[in-house]
């Protein structure tokens, strides 16, 4: 009964998944070539990967920040050249399947998109350095349609520490400081997944906008550097922002395996410590080696919330969770663009009420 009550949720309210890495699956598969696409069949089965169209359609997912990730092996021009063909091969992704598919590039248009019957299609750029030290390329990503981008991957920007490499700049630099600004006011979200505590810190203290954290974990149900502490998303209520959770077996419990009650420990204890107005889901489908029991790809995320629904959630907290609370996000990210008068001139300061929570949906 409650997974029928599951797929009534999520057929009414968009599933906002905050990130998978097709692309990049794509690209390691079949080359960096966009037309890779000529070789492949979204429309499935893919073998081998976690998403297909129709899995998830079977999934029942409504708006997808598709990962336009670049391995920290790319740097420098490199690293602008290989998200440039990521975007391309999201793109002609998208463009291929208009049936399935639809690019939404703000929160109305995703919710558009879900009630047309499409999967709304965000882009997102995992790693900083990406954009090369240049405010520039960042502009132009975000012209392209890239509405978050995670500051770090695994090893430091020259303007900010990851969590997994040497502590370096002690957070986030200057110039790290003028990104956030300029991810403001473009309407950019800034994503706090992969950094190092301190650059949290210091993003949440430089932000006008909420944050997200497009896939992540809490550190309290597993003491991994990737997972967000507690101090950290007690602060989320005033910044207005979502923790996105994940579902990579080692941030979960430490381990190569896990299960669907492992994801949900960590959705709990996020409610618990930053409230359910700041709790999300962020898969890192075809991102991760291993998976939980019972999440094997795409199509599971019902399952999930049969879980939650098993455990006592409501209907309301469940639709925060899957896409509500999300939608908030990037709609306080594109009202601070708005509100900050978005030009060409470079960063324009803070916006009027400052780094302010964003009323819950």
């Amino acid at each position: 009964m409650t997974f029928e009550r599951a797929i009534a949720l999520l057929s009414a309210t968009p599933l906002v998944d905050g990130h998978n890495d097709l692309p990049w699956a794509l690209r390691k598969r079949l080359g960096a070539d966009p037309r890779v696409l000529d070789g492949v069949d979204v429309a499935g089965p893919l073998p081998g990967l976690d998403t297909d169209l129709p899995r998830l359609r079977a999934g029942r997912v409504g708006a997808q920040f598709w990962s336009v990730y670049v391995s920290c092996d790319h740097t420098g021009d490199a690293a602008v050249t290989a998200v440039l063909e990521q975007i391309a091969i999201a793109l002609d992704m998208i463009e291929r399947y208009p049936a399935d598919l639809r690019l939404a590039r703000t929160a109305d248009e995703a919710e558009a998109a879900f009630a047309a019957g499409r999967v709304a299609s965000l882009l997102g750029a995992e790693g900083g350095h990406c954009i090369a030290g240049s405010l520039g390329v960042l502009r132009s990503l975000y012209r392209l349609g890239v509405r978050y981008m995670t500051l770090t991957h695994n090893k430091n920007t020259p303007w900010a520490d990851s969590a997994t490499d040497e502590p370096a700049v002690g957070g986030l630099s200057p110039f790290g400081v003028e990104v956030v600004e300029e991810m403001n006011r473009l309407g950019m979200l800034v994503d706090l997944s992969h950094v190092a505590a301190t650059t949290m810190h210091d993003a949440l203290d430089a932000t006008a906008a909420p944050v997200v954290f497009s896939h992540s974990g809490c550190r309290a149900v597993n003491d991994h550097p990737r997972n967000v502490p507690d101090d950290v998303l007690r602060r989320l209520p005033a910044n207005g922002g979502v923790c996105m959770v994940n579902f990579v077996p080692p941030f979960l419990t430490g381990r190569d395996d896990a299960a669907i009650g492992d994801v949900v420990a960590h959705l709990e204890h996020l409610r618990e410590v930053a409230g359910i107005d700041h709790v999300g889901i962020g898969s890192d489908f075809d991102g991760s080696p291993s998976l939980p029991e019972g999440l094997d790809d795409v199509s599971r995320f019902p399952a999930l919330f049969q879980a939650l629904l098993d455990r006592g959630w409501s209907e309301d907290d469940c639709a925060k969770a899957a896409g509500r609370n999300a939608l908030r996000v990037l709609r306080g990210a594109e009202r601070c663009a708005d509100e900050q008068g978005a030009d060409e001139q470079g960063a324009a300061g803070r916006c009027a009420d400052g780094n302010r929570a964003v009323t819950p949906g």
